[in-house]
């Protein structure tokens, strides 16, 4: 299992982009999205659901405990990477609506998918996973807030708690859950160790299901806005290309060990279009614009971190460096 394993790893990038490419065809084919729209938690849950299984929960539990990295999670993500996005909109064209999918999607740090592409990019993804509760909490208090700032009360008025709600209940606690339940279960007997090493070859593949479901959803709502969507992806390439670097910085800050300061640098670049979807569209207004504002966005993180992952790994942060010197 585990050589299958590692070839899945290794063509990662081919299966996602084939991915992207079979259901752009698909929807393109099968006119209708609301089928696509629903399977988008299920397909997420069952994501983080194998995502949780690559972690031990010793680990999981210890991650509690790392509160260099948890201050500089905090940091990154609402602090660095709110007055980066601040800058950018100054770039952002007049439209109102379009710039409030921007700053909602830019604002949100991700929950979801950021555990396997860390994972996949030699991050501690452990810590990341320990983290989800608290960022999404997070950012549920503060994004009216930034909303508010950047654009006005009316728009931070249109940021609703229920999405984020059910982001956790369906996306961490009830994952996370199954995942613990089938860890004790592989500790217990010999079909259950069997059972999840065989999970253990679905993260790549349940990325890739993913991935298709919502561009499936998406892709007919992005044809009657493609102008939009456009307009907005330099923007995307900018802060792809800015956010992971200041992630770095606020790491090397916090003076945090390589894997952990990875973890910082994910987070910070990754964003949560998938759960900020469901809110965007009870938005009054809100199709076309926002949605192909959002998976414009979620097109461009995907190619940014297929470079992350094969970029991440290569980074040495300031402290494991001067600890491995002090060793030698």
């Amino acid at each position: 299992m585990q050589s299958t394993r590692d070839v899945l790893e290794r063509f990662q990038a081919h299966i996602y982009f084939a991915a992207v490419a079979l259901a752009a065809c698909t929807a393109l084919l099968l006119h209708g999205t609301q089928a696509w729209e629903v399977a988008i938690t299920p397909a997420l849950a069952v994501m983080l659901y194998v995502t949780f299984l690559q972690v031990p929960l010793p680990a999981l539990c210890g991650a509690f405990t790392q509160r260099r990295f948890l201050a500089a999670l905090l940091v990154t993500n609402f602090v660095a990477i709110p007055l980066l996005v601040g800058a950018l909109s100054f770039a952002l064209p007049a439209d109102p609506l379009l710039r409030f999918g921007v700053l909602l999607v830019l604002l949100a740090p991700c929950i979801d998918y950021v555990v396997t592409f860390a994972h996949m990019g030699k991050a501690d993804a452990r810590l990341l996973l320990a983290s989800t509760p608290m960022l999404l909490l997070a950012q549920m208090l503060l994004l009216p807030l930034y909303l508010g700032i950047m654009l006005g009360a009316e728009a931070a008025a249109l940021v609703q708690a229920g999405p984020f709600i059910e982001a956790f209940v369906w996306l961490i606690a009830v994952p996370l859950l199954l995942a613990v339940c089938t860890q004790g279960w592989a500790a217990r007997c010999a079909l259950g160790a069997r059972v999840n090493a065989g999970l253990g070859l679905l993260p790549v593949p349940a990325t890739a299901l993913v991935l298709f479901v919502v561009i499936a959803a998406v892709v007919p709502q992005m044809a009657a806005a493609h102008d939009a969507a456009w307009r907005v992806v330099p923007i995307y390439a900018a802060f792809a290309v800015l956010a992971p670097v200041l992630a770095w910085w606020v790491a090397q800050a916090f003076k945090l060990e390589t894997t952990a300061a990875r973890a910082v640098a994910f987070s910070g670049s990754t964003r949560n279009s998938l759960v900020v979807l469901p809110l965007a569209l009870a938005v009054p207004g809100a199709i076309p614009v926002l949605p192909a504002v959002i998976v414009a966005q979620t097109l461009v993180e995907l190619l940014s971190e297929l470079i992350y992952i094969r970029c991440m790994p290569k980074l040495n942060s300031s402290s494991s460096q001067a600890a491995s010197d002090a060793a030698q």
